[in-house]
């Protein structure tokens, strides 16, 4: 029997069920044909005063522990997209997504280095949330859902040159995939190859987690041999942008 999650973990998976969890999921059916949801054009300079807007964004400032800090890397010629939950401590005070013991099991993962993973030609890293959103009584509290609101559909929208999306974490999951979530992050999971080529769910890296990767040998044994494959695939695959 599925035990009842947390009120922050059912109050957080309602916020994204209302409104916001399907953005992903559309940029994923309509790829190179969405339109931005305003006048800005598609064009590097207009990605980069986008950037300038998201990264100035104040916008749940009176709803967080702290001042805000938007953490993401974006680029029109990124090849993969990694969709986090939202930054952690370490990455809030860093300002470089993914730099923490999660971020280098992540690497170890894909099977790449700092400096492959860290190059927006490459690697795009777009979390549900942009700011830590604090601690809660079990862990880091759920990603705020002004964000995808916000800014998602058309920083979504510059990114043509995506051939792989990684959604990590049970809230990015359920951001991305909208009904096809499942009960759990684990029967999302197991159902991994259900979400074609271009879609992997995975589970967060955090060192929380060891205890899931050893009831589950089969994530090391079978999913991660074919997200190296994929990731290499996308980084090694000629640009038609």
């Amino acid at each position: 029997m599925r035990a009842a999650p947390s009120d922050v973990l059912r109050d957080g998976f309602a916020l994204w069920s209302r409104s916001h969890r399907r953005i992903i999921t559309d940029y994923l059916l309509m790829h190179g044909d969405m339109a931005v949801t305003n006048k800005r054009s598609n064009s590097p300079a207009s990605l980069d005063l986008l950037l300038r807007e998201i990264r100035a964004c104040t916008l749940c400032a009176p709803l967080l522990p702290h001042a805000p800090r938007p953490v993401l890397v974006a680029s029109a010629h990124a090849r993969i997209l990694i969709v986090g939950q939202a930054p952690g401590a370490k990455v809030h005070a860093s300002g470089v997504p993914w730099s923490d013991a999660s971020g280098a099991r992540l690497r170890t993962w894909l099977g790449v280095d700092d400096a492959t993973f860290y190059d927006p030609s490459k690697f795009a890293i777009v979390p549900v949330g942009f700011c830590f959103p604090g601690r809660g009584a079990s862990g880091d509290l759920p990603p705020r859902p002004e964000c995808a609101s916000r800014w998602h559909r058309e920083l979504l929208a510059h990114m043509k040159s995506v051939r792989l999306t990684l959604l990590i974490g049970q809230y990015a999951q359920c951001f991305g995939l909208g009904d096809a979530f499942g009960p759990t992050m684990t029967d999302t999971l197991v159902r991994w190859a259900e979400f074609g080529a271009q879609v992997m769910p995975l589970p967060h890296p955090s060192p929380r987690n060891i205890a899931w990767f050893k009831r589950n040998p089969w994530f090391e044994g079978e999913m991660l041999p074919t997200l190296r494959e994929r990731v290499a695939a996308a980084l090694t695959s000629d640009h038609d942008d």
